[in-house]
């Protein structure tokens, strides 16, 4: 008789595809919740099927309910319809077509732009607000949010990938979205149901990113090594190349070019209006 019952099993599986069947850390508490957290992967290729109606309240409900600094709540987000908008951003983020082909497009904003009015409105001076400190929290606060988003759209078997590469121009982001200075797209998501299923993409071991009182780097290129060869293979069979991690970082960071614009970042989120000392 098999010793796992099917939860275990379930869990050994999970965690097998998450970290690399080499690398499963010891067993612990597992629920439904969990098991759908550690089965994210990122779509890049969606069906045009409608969401049910109510599913962006639904999202952005499980958005606000996310922990927020000091309940500053510095974060917005904007549904983008307009196909012309669409096209504009999936140029902006280098082609990436699955922005026009997804249902629900989200556009999420680091937004310090609400506590400026309220400044005005209120006649106070918010002497913390032009520090790179207020636009840390809000691009966290933007952050959290989004990732209960995500987690909420995989719970109704919805599909998601955030575009970062929206940073490569934030002027013109804001631009098309009408931003008030203060506001700034920090990233945008694609939302919508799979094309294709995908395969869960190996991480890190635990072992190179938790550590225990103190940090200890001391078996790192080892690690590193034995996750380069579990990548490399997840590569390859997803028609990806024969890269491991070590490659992929040399190549997204060895050059400025990578960047494809955010290098200029700070320039940019001055220029429209960021306030940043």
């Amino acid at each position: 008789m098999d010793s796992l019952t099917p939860t275990t099993a379930g869990r050994q599986e999970a965690l097998a595809a998450r970290y690399g069947a080499a690398a499963i850390p010891p067993a612990g508490p597992w629920n439904e919740t969990i098991a759908g957290m550690l089965a994210h992967r990122s779509v890049r290729a969606f069906r045009p099927d409608a969401l049910p109606e109510g599913t962006l309240e639904t999202l952005v409900a499980a958005a606000s309910s996310a922990a927020t600094s000091s309940n500053l709540q510095t974060w917005s987000v904007v549904a983008v319809r307009d196909p012309a908008k669409r096209a504009a951003m999936a140029a902006i983020a280098g082609g990436q077509k699955h922005i026009e082909q997804c249902p629900l497009f989200l556009v999420w904003l680091a937004d310090v732009s609400r506590n400026a009015r309220l400044s005005e409105a209120e006649g106070v001076a918010l002497e913390g607000l032009p520090y790179l400190e207020a636009f840390l929290v809000a691009s966290v606060d933007a952050a959290l949010a989004a990732q209960n988003a995500v987690v909420a759209a995989e719970s109704l078997g919805l599909s998601t990938v955030y575009i970062g590469a929206l940073r490569n121009d934030v002027v013109r982001v804001a631009e098309l979205l009408d931003l008030p200075p203060g506001a700034v797209g920090v990233f945008g998501l694609c939302v919508g149901y799979a094309a294709v299923p995908g395969e869960v993409k190996p991480r890190l071991p635990q072992s190179m990113v938790l550590h225990h009182e103190r940090y200890d780097a001391t078996r790192e290129q080892t690690q590193r090594a034995a996750y380069d060869a579990v990548l490399g293979e997840f590569s390859a069979r997803n028609g990806m190349g024969p890269d491991g991690w070590t490659r992929r970082v040399i190549g997204r960071l060895g050059a400025i070019k990578a960047m494809a614009g955010r290098d200029k970042l700070v320039a940019a989120l001055r220029a429209i209006g960021f306030p940043l000392k």
